[in-house]
């Protein structure tokens, strides 16, 4: 027997019962359009509603100033919920709303765990040249430091290879760096508005 099916009082097989599907999609809204984009949301909600399976749907936006909107739709099974994402009337939707909107991320769920709770929005990273900076000012006290201690302390430091030195000493410093030092200097920074 097939995990999709079960078995009746009488020892019939009979289908697995449908499982409601919730598809949550985060869009950054163009902030001069709003209207329209409320119009363009509405024609998309108004469509999937003539389509077998839809359970309904709504849309939140993160904050009063935000240009992100979280939006949620539902129904009542994967295979109904493949027919709107794949029909001919959602492509031509979507592509309605292609300058009002850009979409960042996409979740489908079967359950309700989670649909409840704030939507988790990644951290913007930092331009390359601001992690350096950070990187930097970690590092280089750190690595004086252990530079100095271990030339003067150790006998025989200066004798080593030079791989047998950088070796000890990225041994010792990277653990250093990764679970103390980095998010220190991390925290500091983002307190001064660095990062």
């Amino acid at each position: 027997m097939s995990p999709e099916e079960s078995e009746n009082a009488l020892g019939q097989p009979q289908a697995s019962p449908a499982v409601p599907i919730t598809v949550s999609i985060t869009r950054a809204v163009d902030p001069d359009r709003i209207p329209d984009v409320t119009r363009w949301v509405q024609a998309g909600v108004n469509l999937a509603n003539r389509y077998p399976g839809f359970l309904g749907s709504g849309w939140v936006r993160q904050g009063a100033d935000s240009v992100h909107w979280h939006m949620l739709y539902r129904f009542s099974d994967a295979t109904l919920l493949e027919k709107w994402e794949s029909s001919e009337d959602r492509r031509r939707w979507l592509e309605g709303g292609r300058e009002l909107v850009r979409e960042s991320r996409v979740e489908k769920r079967t359950g309700i765990e989670g649909w409840f709770d704030e939507p988790v929005a990644s951290p913007a990273t930092p331009p390359r040249w601001k992690q350096a900076t950070s990187i930097w000012l970690g590092f280089f006290p750190v690595n004086l430091a252990f530079t100095l201690l271990v030339t003067t302390l150790l006998p025989g430091w200066n004798d080593l290879a030079t791989a047998l030195k950088v070796l000890v000493t990225t041994l010792v410093l990277t653990p250093i760096m990764a679970y103390w030092v980095l998010p220190g200097v991390t925290r500091l920074l983002r307190r001064v508005r660095f990062l």
